[in-house]
């Protein structure tokens, strides 16, 4: 006879299937996994940002003696980089919309470049102080390109940023050779070279052989005007400055993005950034990888000078009063060198600078925004303040828990 199966055998369950643990590989919870992560890492520029806007205003209050007079002037800088909506809803004609949005957009792809040549430079864990003087270069080829007669006519815009680019990136070169070859410290080789090119360009060219010709008995400061051939392409007409220079600083962002995180070049350059040596003992040709990156750090910068030249000014003017290239280091920094936080550094930014002119109306100099700015940056570079503060909450809403399961 068979034998037959104790009761206690008899008795026990069925094992349940195994099952992969519920919404383990949903897109939904990855999502809002990378979300939080995201909101994480960015959570120290926020509160920068948003400590200086406060401050900002506290100022003006104080100094005018008047909150009204604060909230009028935060509104005038709000609206005049996202168009005066409460005019245009009244009637007014769209053009109260589009000029501040060219205004905008066109500070904002300024940013963007000089900022992305910054973040990019980051990446091998290099410093580049020097967008100012790449933008320089990259402005002055594509003014001397934008001028010259023999270009074909409908490659001339191509070519005059592709003369940029390549300037600005030869002049980001050097550094990253000097890096390399001699061991000199890109923070040095850069800020010596801005002042190169400002005094090679502003001190000699501009005023010496690219100088534009007197007309009469008027003189013309900085170069010859472009073709209008060069000119970047207005998006909305005559109704805005809005011009093509902005979505190419949105593309290149997103590229960026693309190259620094989604491919293998990209990843040895972030390998080289995080440890040099450890990147040249698993085979990655470190001293190759620092070159190209800043090359490219420098082509970035000057390509925005001849978005510059070809976007607004048409020439190369007598001096570049402001600093982009310096306002770079500010945008990289607030948006943490990620190409895509940069792009809405930029675009936060742009739209600050675009409307702190009208702020002048309640007294407030139009440069208020760069104050904002420079007091978020100062906030940033203090991370580990942040870092510190996010960890003390952590540990009092960890002892709360504690307390309530007691």
């Amino acid at each position: 006879m068979r034998p037959q199966p104790s009761a206690p055998d008899r008795e026990k369950p069925a094992e349940p299937p195994r099952t992969r643990p519920s919404g383990s590989g949903s897109p939904r919870l990855r999502g809002l996994a990378a979300l939080i992560a995201l909101l994480q890492a960015a959570w120290p520029s926020i509160a920068s940002v948003t400590v200086a806007l406060v401050a900002g205003f506290v100022a003006i209050a104080v100094a005018r003696g008047s909150l009204q007079t604060a909230l009028d002037a935060y509104l005038q800088m709000l609206w005049g980089g996202l168009g005066d909506l409460p005019r245009f809803f009244q009637g007014a004609s769209s053009a109260v919309l589009t000029r501040p949005w060219g205004e905008a957009a066109t500070k904002a792809s300024l940013l963007m470049l000089t900022g992305l040549s910054v973040a990019v430079a980051f990446s091998v864990g290099l410093f580049n102080i020097g967008a100012q003087g790449q933008l320089i270069v990259g402005a002055v080829a594509a003014a001397v390109v934008g001028a010259a007669p023999g270009v074909p006519a409908p490659l001339r815009a191509l070519l005059c940023l592709l003369a940029a680019a390549v300037a600005g990136g030869l002049y980001g070169y050097l550094p990253g050779l000097l890096r390399v070859r001699r061991g000199v410290h890109e923070v040095i080789s850069t800020i010596m070279l801005n002042w190169v090119a400002v005094s090679l360009v502003e001190g000699w060219l501009v005023v010496g052989p690219l100088a534009a010709k007197s007309v009469g008995e008027s003189s013309r400061a900085g170069t010859s005007d472009i073709l209008q051939s060069a000119h970047l392409p207005r998006l909305l007409g005559d109704a805005s400055r809005l011009n093509l220079g902005f979505p190419l600083a949105l593309v290149v962002a997103v590229g960026l993005w693309l190259w620094l995180h989604r491919t293998w070049h990209g990843f040895e350059c972030r390998a080289v950034g995080l440890g040099p040596e450890a990147a040249r003992t698993s085979g990655i040709r470190v001293e190759r990888r620092i070159c190209e990156v800043m090359a490219l750090s420098g082509a970035l910068a000057g390509l925005a000078g001849a978005v510059l030249v070809q976007g607004t000014e048409f020439k190369y003017p007598a001096t570049i009063a402001v600093g982009y290239g310096f306002d770079g280091i500010a945008i990289a920094l607030i948006g943490l060198a990620h190409p895509l936080g940069v792009a809405v550094s930029a675009l936060f930014f742009g739209v600050l600078r675009a409307g702190g002119t009208g702020m002048q109306l309640f007294g407030v100099h139009k440069s208020f925004p760069e104050l904002i700015q420079g007091v978020a940056l100062l906030l940033v570079a203090g991370k580990l303040f942040w870092e510190r503060l996010a960890a003390r909450a952590a540990r009092r809403r960890g002892g709360a828990l504690r307390e309530v399961e007691r």
